[in-house]
């Protein structure tokens, strides 16, 4: 049988490395706060400046896995996530935990870029990415459920992420690098962009939805511990079960479709995205917290598939796709530091509050993309492209 066609387990493994820093984004600010007595402010800092490294890498090397060798690439990417995180494990220094931080979300960054290309030039992408997200979400889940075990302090998180780098890395040696798609003609570049109104209307629009969004997941760890008065065990199980329910919500994105239109899933998806945020952010007890957070990480993946969808709707040669997939992955690395601006200055209800109504603010925008737009077929987005932006998101890093 073809290895085209069969399992890429190591093509697996090289998606949860690099996907499981940004998973882990709520533990390891947390954290930072009690293990090294930052601020509130300053631990957002530094996980924002962790994504920004891992989008960073992402949009370095994108376009330049088969000119480098994924092998090498991918081999480059997990020894600076060992070192980067290693390290920022091992130290109680501020500076060298953020030099860490930023080192090791460029190795994630690294293997994502190669992990989503080589995913993206298989014949079955749909399936390695599913396996992929069940990978990182039982990963990360079980890290969830085993940290509060293992003691204080800011390493293990840290060094979970690092671990994982140093498992998957003898597996790059059975990398195979995908076929490169076709070059595209000289005037791609200079073929002017289609739809540019719409377009810059939903990349600002998208930038500040996931903006919002990565906000309170950054600063959702402490709302657990500090004001919904759960213990770490408590809360690391309601981000396991909320992280499955993302799973569940890629998937069921995959399998709608077009069936609900464009316009519905976005503006109402959104509208009650903003609900489960102030709830979350109000949250005082394990019911509310726990409903919040498990309904808020099904939606999200949902409505940001059509969002991406209808991107590519703007404009057949993807470059639309690119450009609000890349303004996605800029509001998720700012958002952890400006959750921590924000919960510090007025307080996590009130936070939610000014979070939900920026959401319902910017529906109303990418709602009337959606209505004059979304007239055209708009294309089934598969759970690679939603993954690579949840990740970023993601996430982070490719």
């Amino acid at each position: 049988m073809s290895a085209r066609t069969t399992t890429p387990w190591p093509l697996v493994a090289l998606f949860t490395a690099g996907y499981l820093a940004p998973y882990l984004l709520p533990t390891v600010v947390g954290r930072l706060d009690s293990g090294l007595g930052l601020t509130a402010t300053r631990s957002g800092a530094i996980g924002s400046a962790l994504l920004l490294s891992s989008a960073s890498a992402g949009f370095l090397f994108a376009s330049r896995v088969h000119r480098i060798g994924p092998r090498a690439l991918a081999r480059l990417g997990l020894t600076l996530a060992v070192l980067g995180y290693g390290t920022a494990a091992l130290t109680g220094s501020v500076p060298a935990v953020v030099g860490g931080a930023v080192v090791g979300g460029f190795g994630s960054g690294t293997a994502t870029a190669v992990a989503a290309t080589l995913i993206a030039g298989r014949t079955d992408p749909h399936r390695t990415t599913t396996l992929g997200l069940l990978s990182v979400s039982a990963l990360a889940g079980a890290v969830y459920l085993t940290v509060p075990h293992l003691g204080p302090g800011h390493g293990v998180p840290l060094a979970a992420i690092a671990l994982t780098a140093v498992a998957v890395w003898p597996l790059t040696g059975r990398l195979r690098a995908a076929v490169p798609a076709a070059e595209h003609t000289t005037d791609t570049a200079a073929a002017r962009l289609p739809h540019r109104r719409a377009g810059v209307v939903l990349a600002a629009t998208l930038l500040c939805w996931s903006l919002a969004q990565n906000s309170l997941w950054g600063v959702s760890g402490r709302i657990g511990l500090t004001q919904a008065h759960l213990s770490e065990v408590t809360v690391g199980a309601v981000f396991a079960v909320a992280l499955g329910a993302g799973l569940v919500g890629v998937v069921l994105a995959s399998a709608l479709g077009p069936r609900l239109g464009v316009a519905l899933p976005i503006g109402g998806g959104t509208a009650v995205i903003a609900v489960c945020v102030a709830v979350t952010a109000a949250a005082t007890d394990l019911t509310s917290f726990a409903a919040g957070e498990i309904a808020w990480n099904a939606l999200y993946p949902i409505v940001l598939s059509y969002v991406i969808g209808l991107a590519a709707s703007l404009d057949g040669r993807g470059r639309w796709a690119v450009l609000v997939g890349s303004a996605s992955s800029l509001g998720t690395a700012a958002g952890p530091v400006t959750g921590s601006v924000l919960s510090a200055g007025v307080g996590f209800p009130a936070m939610g509050v000014v979070l939900a109504c920026g959401l319902l603010v910017v529906a109303v925008p990418m709602t009337g993309v959606a209505l004059r737009a979304g007239r055209a077929r708009v294309p089934v987005v598969s759970v690679e492209v939603v993954a690579e932006q949840r990740a970023y998101e993601a996430a982070t890093a490719a």
